[in-house]
């Protein structure tokens, strides 16, 4: 696995750990860098991202989950699309056809099998309307 593909599963599993136990995302952050395993540099980024751009990203999922709350989603989907909105819209050194097919490739291998079609309609509009967003 790439180390970037790494990186976002481990994004996710902060994000994911984050909201599980109703705790910040930099205090959840922080304890990963202080635990054993080493932490890429990307997670951090992710990480940080999302958390300096949550209410917009939130807004956003929601704004084109038509007929979807964030609180209906599988929290899976929910945290895969809040990095997958920020990969798209925020981080430019990352082509948005790569942001959007690793966060299908990552609800395809953790989540239900409508989330990989669900993710990439959301992901797809907000391609779309990119520009209009940022």
């Amino acid at each position: 696995m790439a180390a970037r593909s790494k990186a976002r599963k481990r994004a996710l599993d902060v994000l994911f750990a984050a909201e599980a136990q109703r705790r910040g995302l930099a205090e959840t952050l922080e304890e990963e860098l202080a635990g054993d395993r080493p932490v890429n540099d990307y997670t951090s980024v992710l990480v940080t991202g999302v958390a300096q751009h949550a209410a917009e990203i939130d807004e956003i999922i929601t704004r084109f989950a038509q007929g979807w709350s964030l609180d209906r989603m599988p929290a899976v989907d929910r945290n895969v699309l809040r990095l997958g909105v920020f990969e798209v819209l925020y981080a430019d050194d990352v082509p948005v056809a790569v942001a959007v097919s690793e966060s299908v490739k990552l609800v395809r291998e953790l989540s239900t099998d409508e989330s990989p079609a669900f993710v990439n309609g959301l992901l797809a509009h907000v391609v779309r309307e990119r520009e209009t967003l940022v």
